[in-house]
């Protein structure tokens, strides 16, 4: 990846998520011991599993910034989202299965919490916690997507880094929330199923959001290109040089967060010199890397019969 892109790449997102669920895990495992709490537990669990998460995306991220060599002549960038990959696994069998597990094991052996009062101190604890690793995550996210609305922004979204903290939050502010409303409602109506109940919703959650992060990760390390819509405007581009009379298909891959291969052919009008063909591909090649600073590697060729 370019010095330049490279540098713009901080992971002081993920450094606050981690300090964030570190805290959190310590303190929810310790306050779901003392009250026997199973949503608790659950929190307890899903926190753990996001600091993991975290680690394992600054190991990803270290691993894709090394440089290109004779193997990966177009650099190491997508092993990030090989990481990804992982971390969503990790949260559907460890944050999402564990979770589940927990609330039918106690939905089968229901016991009253123990001084809930306890839960109640963490859970708020965990929210200005979650809270501040949400608005950190939110505030970087809202910063690379300008005015795209929300879901679109998710999904074109090609760093992991930001996006898949910024799911892991918003699924466990939800889960906070869950939890809260299932030991308040098991306390006050004397019926610890519910708690178990709010395990096995906080499980779900969780599963969700990991499918969410499998599906973006999937199409990225299957090669994934440029949205149709950027696609007709290389073209337009192209087109725009009045001896480029045909272009090819626009042939593009994503080989890292902010990095994408761009192979297109041009096909020139009957006279134009190779001289000028070479001009124009030039020219071309200029304007797009200035609209589209992600594509980094521009080939432009001859375009067969052209």
């Amino acid at each position: 990846m370019p010095s330049e892109l490279r540098s713009r790449e901080s992971p002081v997102v993920l450094y606050g998520a981690i300090a964030a669920n570190v805290a959190i895990a310590v303190t929810k495992f310790a306050v779901a011991a003392h009250t026997g709490s199973s949503a608790m537990l659950s929190e307890a669990v899903h926190s753990t599993v996001d600091t993991g998460n975290g680690l394992l995306m600054l190991f990803g991220l270290h691993r894709s910034r090394r440089p290109p060599n004779a193997v990966h002549p177009f650099g190491h960038g997508r092993e990030l989202y090989f990481w990804s990959l992982i971390v969503a696994v990790l949260i559907f069998g460890l944050g999402g299965g564990v979770s589940f597990y927990e609330g039918v094991r106690h939905l089968r052996h229901p016991l009253p919490a123990q001084q809930p009062f306890w839960n109640y101190v963490v859970l708020g604890a965990a929210l200005l916690f979650e809270g501040t690793s949400f608005a950190i995550a939110w505030r970087q996210f809202r910063r690379e997507a300008r005015d795209r609305p929300t879901w679109a922004a998710l999904r074109l979204s090609k760093d992991p880094t930001t996006y898949t903290v910024v799911a892991e939050d918003a699924a466990a502010l939800l889960g906070l929330l869950v939890a809260a409303a299932g030991i308040a409602l098991a306390e006050a109506l004397g019926r610890p199923e519910i708690d178990a109940l709010a395990s096995m919703v906080i499980g779900l959650l969780l599963a969700g959001v990991a499918l969410l992060l499998v599906r973006e990760a999937r199409g990225l390390l299957v090669g994934e290109g440029v949205q149709p819509h950027t696609a007709e405007a290389l073209v337009a581009l192209a087109r725009a040089h009045v001896e480029v009379v045909a272009t090819g298909p626009v042939l593009s891959m994503y080989i890292g967060p902010k990095e994408a291969l761009l192979v297109m052919e041009l096909g020139f009008a009957p006279g134009v010199s190779a001289e000028r063909a070479a001009q124009v591909a030039a020219a071309l090649r200029g304007e797009i890397r200035e609209r589209y600073p992600m594509l980094t590697r521009v080939y432009l060729g001859l375009l067969a019969g052209g």
